[in-house]
């Protein structure tokens, strides 16, 4: 069974903030997160019900495109990538709609967070933004996001919440499904649990 702690699924869901079409102006990861922070906001405050299905459909229209799920999926699923070469679009998607709509979901309860931007570093194609969040109830929690550029875009790669990594985290997981079932297996229990998140 899938153990994504509440703290984590909470703490990551900030990072579905930098998923909007970037801005003319927004050159760097941080700039571009800043400037979606007020639209999701904008999205999230748009009615009081968390529950509401236009609201989760706005978030997963506008976040879900700008994640890179591929480097993402490959890198959960780590040394086992290579072993099904042609289900690899069949795994990238059932990631995506696993992951995404689990996170798109705290989204939708969004409530009292507030972001501090505290240091970005950028080497050639990839950056990390060092980010706290800091809850209604004044506790901190460290949120690293890496992006590289992709088609011109920075795109997120992996999340490190309170110095663990969201990939790492998923590939521990995988790893152990796999050394006692199938490839079929994994994307049972995937699917299987975003049918439960749905609900």
């Amino acid at each position: 069974m899938w153990r994504i702690p509440r703290w984590q699924l909470l703490s990551a869901s900030i990072m579905f903030f930098a998923l909007t079409p970037k801005p003319a102006f927004a050159v760097t990861p941080t700039e571009q997160l800043q400037g979606t922070i007020q639209q999701v906001l904008s999205i999230v405050s748009s009615t009081a019900d968390a529950r509401d299905e236009r609201r989760k459909a706005q978030l997963q229209e506008t976040l879900m495109p700008r994640f890179d799920w591929a480097a993402m999926a490959k890198q959960t699923l780590g040394k086992h990538w290579e072993s099904v070469p042609n289900r690899h679009d069949e795994f990238v998607s059932a990631f995506a709609e696993f992951l995404g709509n689990a996170y798109i979901g705290k989204i939708a309860e969004y409530r009292d967070e507030k972001i501090l931007f505290v240091e970005e570093t950028i080497e050639n194609d990839s950056a990390l933004v060092k980010t706290k969040i800091l809850s209604g109830k004044g506790e901190v929690t460290s949120v690293n996001y890496q992006l590289h550029r992709v088609g011109g875009e920075w795109k997120i790669y992996d999340v490190v919440m309170e110095d663990v990594s969201l990939v790492v985290n998923f590939r521990s997981q995988f790893n152990r499904i796999l050394a006692r079932g199938s490839f079929d297996d994994l994307l049972k229990q995937m699917r299987d649990k975003e049918l439960r998140n749905r609900n």
